[in-house]
């Protein structure tokens, strides 16, 4: 990422700031790696460790399904339940050591604060609109944008409720960023990436609040969640500024690599994390060799997972598929187009599809509960 600030800052770090009273703000350098990756030096009206009380926070453990046959996967997410807010409300799909992978479609606002200590989060709006407040700011969304939460990060999220509200879920083990590939040794975005920072919006507001009270802040991390109760509103931040933020991309601001042949999936990755990529199908114009074939090739994930929700359009290369599937093919046998999707594929020209994969390195257990909303009968649909 690239350097921003807000608010109001010292002139040097790690120097005296005072506040009105002639007290000192409270400064908090919030990095990662040790000092040596991104980070960002936030000022506080209070102590940022004043807790009055922890406590273990009673969650539902993540139960994967136990050994089955090696096969093609559909989850039919639409048919999710709707409930409770954008953090309890999460309905958890896929999962593995570097990430867990679900859907939350929240029907009220939180009424307590969230962090996750154990990696970065990314949400993807599918449906609605609201506004996730955190110590950095406020990002307001939108259908179709990606939010990168930095681990460590308290947050809210406060969805349009008279609205749809759908949102796909990356949590991770590790940092969420552009791939690198895409930047040059000074961090900046290439010409041949296909997006520019023009493209990526950090907080749009800070809203500080200077308020004593008891504030609940709930902390994933270590497999369980921690219920903390802070003595200060956690937004007491007066200013920030640095590399690590919580930032906002939308799809529809991806610009496609397209060439005369098929081109390989790498050319839509979006994010890299420690052991996945996540990629962004949008509308393209097709192949145009005379001989081309727009529909892929059918391939065999040797090394990895392969993970498609699917948003909206006509997907080419698959029948079945609705809007809010989760398909999954599994390292170890082929993959491809359905029935008849080679040859319907020939001669089109464009592709108006918009879906999001997710590619990991490690293979992909599906969680238990997940099985209920499964198509059992995808394995066949190449039959």
């Amino acid at each position: 990422m690239y350097y921003r600030q807000m608010g109001s800052i010292p002139k040097k770090r790690h120097t005296q700031f005072k506040k009105e009273d002639n007290s000192l703000f409270c400064e908090q350098v919030m990095g990662t790696k040790g000092f040596s990756g991104t980070q960002s030096i936030l000022y506080h009206y209070n102590m940022p460790t004043t807790v009055k009380e922890s406590k273990i926070y009673p969650i539902n453990q993540l139960k994967y399904e136990k050994s089955t046959p090696l096969k093609h996967r559909h989850l039919l997410t639409d048919k999710c339940g709707k409930n409770k807010d954008a953090i309890l409300g999460r309905q958890y799909m896929l999962g593995n050591d570097d990430l867990v992978i679900g859907v939350v479609k929240p029907t009220e606002e939180m009424e307590y604060f969230y962090r996750n200590g154990d990696g970065d989060e990314l949400l993807f709006v599918h449906h609605g609109s609201g506004k996730i407040e955190t110590i950095f700011g406020s990002i307001f969304y939108n259908e179709g944008d990606y939010i990168v939460i930095p681990i460590g990060t308290i947050y809210r999220v406060l969805p349009d409720t008279s609205e749809q509200q759908t949102l796909l879920i990356v949590e991770a083990n590790s940092q969420i960023t552009t791939p690198r590939r895409y930047r040059n040794e000074y961090g900046q975005l290439l010409e041949h990436s296909p997006f520019c920072e023009r493209d990526i919006h950090g907080p749009e507001k800070l809203e500080t609040y200077d308020l004593k009270g008891e504030y609940t802040v709930l902390t994933k991390s270590r497999g369980m969640m921690t219920d903390h109760t802070f003595l200060n509103h956690p937004f007491d931040v007066i200013g920030w500024d640095g590399y690590l933020y919580p930032w906002k991309f939308s799809i529809h601001d991806f610009e496609p690599i397209t060439g005369r042949i098929h081109q390989p999936p790498p050319v839509h990755q979006t994010f890299e994390g420690h052991n996945f990529v996540i990629c962004s199908f949008v509308p393209r114009l097709y192949d145009y060799h005379p001989d081309a074939i727009p529909a892929p090739y059918y391939h065999s994930n040797v090394n990895s997972d392969e993970v498609l929700y699917y948003v909206d359009g006509n997907f080419m290369s698959r029948k079945g598929v609705t809007e809010g599937s989760i398909t999954l093919h599994p390292s170890g046998i082929p993959h491809g187009p359905h029935p008849g999707k080679i040859e319907a594929s020939i001669g089109k020209k464009e592709t108006a599809e918009l879906a999001v994969m997710i590619d990991t390195f490690k293979p992909l257990k599906v969680v238990s509960e997940a099985t209920l909303i499964e198509d059992h009968e995808y394995m066949s649909s190449w039959m």
